[in-house]
């Protein structure tokens, strides 16, 4: 039997009981709308969390002296640090590469103290690379070239009862373990919402975290992308100039408990999908069998007649991908508007979450949160469709295939 034969059996079958074809097709297209849907709401999270936790500190890549990723050690260097920012910010790609020197000080103002990180940034490049500075509440960023200077948060700030242009005596242990300070003016206060990043916040010239730790370089190169999905390829040409045991990570890399979280929510968004894609599985399972049931004389006949086993096969799998392909055009008609609502209006996190911080694990996630909507779609829809459909008919198939023809044409039956 050829194909266009098995087609015309199958036009036949589906046209038999055009409602249970249009509820079986209407069932496979609500699955797919809410698969699309989801796989939309993931991609959107993932594009927004990598988004964040670039920009927020980590970067998409980041290169790390030898032995950090074990330590976590602030007083490593690099070795050649120059020559790796100088060819990173030569590469297609490198959106931006900024150097940064961390060291761990604590900050005295009259006579109030607090503990945190001071680090040393290139001002001319940081505030591309980091979203906390790029709008200062208070005063100034830092200036290329300056001493003396540095941008806190406004939390730090507050728990030093200080203020703008206050000078602010900041001491930390060297290298050689000898302590070394430095008086630094507020030039600039940052306030991000979140008072666990405000609560840490100190930006200083990398010149003077230099002096504070005693040790020259930078202790990391961090690199945001145009495009997150080239790290891959950024990475492999920046290990032309990485020597190991030098290291580049990759952002889930440097904060691993965001990537964490991340997996949790993927991991149960795809098993809800699953669980939809299965129900309608079986309600498509069912209306095929019912289908194949009604019709065991004309299987009958048609294997009496010398009609193979395959091509019956072929024929109720022929009706399945079309209930399937329809399946796909209701699937985008019914997802295709909530899709585009998601990914043009947002959903808006700050007002799921209440007036609680939005920050996690260090990283300030945005407000709203947009789906992803692109040409990806289409080839999901019918992927997501024609499996199901093609999964649910298998056993009315194999069952068609096994019809007796001297048991289906009985008189009795």
């Amino acid at each position: 039997m050829r194909f266009a034969l098995s087609a015309r059996y199958a036009v036949r079958g589906l046209g038999r009981h055009v409602r249970r074809t249009l509820l079986s097709a209407l069932g496979v297209g609500i699955g797919c709308a809410i698969g699309l849907i989801t796989l939309a709401w993931i991609r959107g999270e993932e594009e927004m969390i990598i988004r964040a936790a670039a920009e927020c500190g980590a970067g998409h890549l980041r290169v790390v002296p030898a032995g950090w990723q074990a330590r976590r050690d602030r007083s490593l260097r690099l070795q050649n640090w120059e020559q790796t920012l100088a060819h990173a910010r030569s590469l297609p790609g490198v959106a931006v590469a900024t150097p940064r020197t961390r060291v761990q000080g604590l900050l005295g103002l009259g006579t109030r103290v607090a503990a945190a990180e001071v680090v040393g940034v290139d001002p001319a490049s940081e505030p591309a690379a980091l979203r906390f500075v790029r709008r200062i509440a208070q005063g100034r960023y830092l200036r290329p070239g300056e001493r003396g200077t540095a941008v806190v948060g406004k939390k730090l700030l507050t728990r030093l009862d200080g203020a703008l242009d206050d000078e602010v005596l900041v001491t930390a242990m060297d290298a050689s373990g000898q302590m070394q300070s430095a008086l630094l003016r507020i030039v600039g206060v940052v306030e991000t919402g979140s008072d666990n990043i405000d609560g840490g916040l100190v930006q200083v010239p990398r010149a003077d975290a230099v002096q504070l730790s005693g040790a020259q370089g930078a202790g990391e190169v961090t690199i945001l992308l145009s495009d997150y999905r080239q790290a891959d390829r950024i990475a492999l040409a920046l290990s032309e100039v990485v020597a190991p045991p030098e290291g580049i990570l990759h952002w889930h890399e440097v904060a691993p408990e965001l990537l964490a979280g991340y997996q949790m929510d993927q991991g149960f968004a795809r098993v809800t999908v699953g669980l939809v894609i299965v129900l309608v599985l079986l309600g498509v399972m069912s209306a095929q069998l019912a289908s194949v049931l009604e019709r065991r004389k004309e299987f009958a006949v048609l294997s009496a007649l010398g009609v193979s086993a395959a091509q019956m096969a072929a024929i109720v799998l022929a009706e399945s991908l079309s209930v399937g392909a329809i399946g796909a055009a209701l699937g985008l008609l019914i997802g295709l508007p909530v899709v585009y609502h998601f990914a043009t209006s947002g959903i808006r996190l700050a007002e799921m979450m209440g007036e609680g911080d939005m920050a996690l694990s260090g990283v300030l996630l945005d407000p709203v949160m947009y789906a992803d909507l692109g040409p990806w779609i289409l080839p999901h829809a019918l992927l997501l469709s024609l499996t199901a459909t093609v999964f649910a008919a298998l056993y009315p198939a194999l069952y068609a295939t096994r019809t007796d023809p001297a048991d289906a044409l009985r008189v009795a039956q």
